[in-house]
C-alpha cells in the first residue's frame, strides 16, 4: 500500500512554471486613495453577496489582496490554470502573479517563516491581508503558515521582501489600517485553503512538525475552506478527518465527488470562458458541506466546477471585506 500511495504521490505534484512576465508592482506605497463615489460603492457592497456585476464595476476598479497559490510536490500540474481562471473571472493580473518573476504559482517548498513574511510585507505595503490557497502539499504549507503567525515554530517572524527574497532584518511592520506598530507573529488573514491535503502524504514525506497541526485550523485566519475529495488516497486521510478551528476560525469542509482527480483539480481555467460554467460558478454560494454538481452542464464545461466556485465566492467575499477595511480605516 505504502508503494501504491508514493507512486501515486510522485504524480500528484506540481512546482513553478518559469515566465518571461513581470508585473508591475507596488514599490513600497500603500494602495491609492479611492475617489468617494467608488468609495461609496464599496461600502454598500454585501461581501456575501457579490455579483459579476459588482465585480465588473467597483471590485475591478480598486486593489486587490495578494493572492498567493501554492503547488503540490511535482510539476506535473500547477496552481497555474487556477490563477489564470481568477484572472479571466475578474481579478487584477498583478495581485494573482509574482511580483519577482511573473510567476502564476509558487513552489510548495517554500519557507513557511518566509512566507509568513512575505504575508507582512503584502499587507504594509499594499494595505490589504493577503489570500494564501495551497494544492496537496502546497495545502500543508498554507496551513504551516497560519501556525507560523501563531508562534507555533519561532517567537519572532521576519519581515520578508518579495521583490528581492530577501529578509528586512525588522520583525514588526506598520499596520496600515491603524498606523500601529504590529509583529508579524499575530497577524491574521481574512482567508485562506487547503485543497486534497492529507496526513498521509506527511507521514510518507517525513513532515513530523505537521503531523498533529495539520488539521487544526489557529486563530491567525478569519476563515478557512479544507477541500475534500472522496476516495481520494493521495489528499486524504483514510480516518476522512475534517478541518477544526482551534479556537475563533471559522472553517468550512468541502467533500467534492470521486470522479474528481486529486492530480488535475487546479485545471478551472476554461470554466471562465463558458458562458454557461461562468454564470453558474458567479451565482453560486455554499450551502451544503457535500455541494451537487450543476444541471444542464456537460461534463467538460463542469470539470472542476465545485471546486472553482466555492473558491471564487469566498476570494470575492475577502476582496469587499479587505477594501471596506482599507476604505473605514481612512476616515477614521
Amino acid at each position: 500500500m505504502v508503494i501504491i500511495l508514493s507512486s501515486a504521490l510522485l504524480l500528484s505534484g506540481y512546482g513553478c512554471s518559469p515566465s518571461n512576465y513581470r508585473q508591475g508592482h507596488s514599490n513600497g506605497q500603500n494602495s491609492p486613495a479611492f475617489d468617494p463615489a467608488l468609495e461609496k460603492q464599496i461600502l454598500s457592497l454585501n461581501p456575501e453577496n457579490i455579483t459579476e456585476e459588482d465585480v465588473r464595476k467597483v471590485l475591478s476598479r480598486s486593489p486587490a489582496p495578494r493572492i498567493i497559490n501554492l503547488n503540490g510536490s511535482i510539476p506535473l500540474i500547477t496552481m497555474d490554470s487556477f490563477s489564470k481562471f481568477l484572472i479571466a473571472m475578474g481579478y487584477p493580473e498583478k495581485s494573482v502573479r509574482s511580483p519577482l518573476d511573473g510567476a502564476y504559482s509558487m513552489s510548495s517548498y517554500a519557507s513557511s517563516e518566509k512566507l509568513a513574511g512575505y504575508v507582512a510585507w503584502h499587507y504594509e505595503k499594499e494595505g490589504l491581508m493577503p489570500i494564501l490557497i495551497g494544492h496537496s502539499q502546497g495545502g500543508m504549507i498554507v496551513i504551516k503558515v497560519l501556525h507560523e503567525l501563531d508562534g507555533a515554530f519561532h517567537d519572532r517572524l521576519q519581515v520578508w521582501n518579495p521583490l528581492t527574497g530577501e529578509n528586512e532584518g525588522r520583525h514588526f511592520i506598520t499596520d496600515p489600517l491603524t498606523s500601529n506598530e504590529h509583529a508579524v507573529r499575530g497577524l491574521k488573514l481574512g482567508y485562506a485553503s487547503a485543497v486534497a491535503t492529507g496526513k498521509l502524504m506527511r507521514f510518507l514525506l517525513g513532515q513530523w512538525s505537521m503531523l498533529g497541526k495539520l488539521r487544526h485550523i489557529p486563530d491567525t485566519v478569519e476563515e478557512f475552506a479544507g477541500f475534500h475529495i472522496r476516495h481520494d488516497l493521495i489528499g486524504s486521510d483514510l480516518t476522512g478527518r475534517n478541518y477544526s478551528p482551534l479556537g475563533s476560525a471559522r472553517v468550512r469542509n468541502v467533500m467534492l465527488p470521486a470522479s474528481y482527480s486529486h492530480i488535475t483539480i487546479p485545471l478551472t481555467e476554461n470554466l471562465a470562458a463558458d458562458p454557461g460554467s461562468r454564470e453558474w460558478i458567479n451565482i453560486y454560494v455554499p450551502q451544503t458541506d457535500a455541494p451537487l454538481l450543476p444541471e444542464g452542464l456537460s461534463r467538460d464545461e463542469s470539470r472542476n466546477i465545485l471546486f472553482a466556485a466555492e473558491q471564487w465566492f469566498y476570494i470575492k467575499k475577502h476582496w469587499c471585506i479587505e477594501l471596506q477595511k482599507l476604505v473605514r480605516s481612512r476616515h477614521r
